[in-house]
């Protein structure tokens, strides 16, 4: 199980946060001008490195407020958490 640290909350274990995605993800804009093939990539199309990347979590189970995880996707080490918002720190594949 992991443990996460919420920014907002402290460290908490992983059944209270919920994964929301990878990021950047940049939705098409503007959305009425977006072709099929546009909406298609950003709605399925994920990288899925293996490596380090930034993700979106929410802490659904307790303040409900979404932020970056930087986690490596085979060790599952968080290296840092922060607030949306904050500058997105560099990873490396």
């Amino acid at each position: 199980m992991l443990r996460i640290s919420c920014p907002f909350c402290g460290p908490r274990d992983e059944p209270e946060f919920r994964w929301a995605g990878e990021l950047p993800l940049i939705r098409p804009s503007p959305a009425a001008s977006a072709t099929e093939a546009q909406w298609a990539d950003y709605l399925f199309t994920r990288d899925n490195l293996k490596g380090w990347v930034r993700e979106r979590w929410v802490h659904s189970y307790g303040c409900r407020q979404s932020f970056v995880v930087v986690r490596h996707t085979v060790t599952h080490e968080i290296r840092a958490t922060l607030r949306l918002g904050d500058p997105l720190p560099p990873v490396e594949p």
